[in-house]
């Protein structure tokens, strides 16, 4: 509890985000991973998924990860995304 605090304070994250929530992406995101379009160009905006990792705490020491929230979109697609391109839904 008083790492997520610290987190919050010091990196800015939203921690109002949990593992488990549905988000949507909110912004336009372009990635170059996805399993149907590799190697090309793919927009991701207005995509669903499930927060399946947060990235603030590695060896119980608070990280600053550029992109600390781990999106399973589908069973072969993850992404990396900041908090302010997701919204809960």
């Amino acid at each position: 509890m008083a790492v997520e605090i610290l987190v919050e304070k010091q990196l800015g994250v939203n921690v109002n985000m949990k593992i488990g929530d549905r988000v949507r992406v909110k912004e336009s995101v372009i990635v170059y991973h996805h399993p149907e379009h590799r190697g090309q160009g793919f927009d991701i905006k207005g995509s669903e998924g499930e927060v399946v990792q947060i990235a603030t705490v590695w060896k119980g020491k608070p990280i600053s990860a550029n992109l600390p929230f781990v999106v399973q979109f589908s069973k072969k697609f993850k992404a990396h995304l900041r908090d302010n391109e997701l919204e809960i839904i």
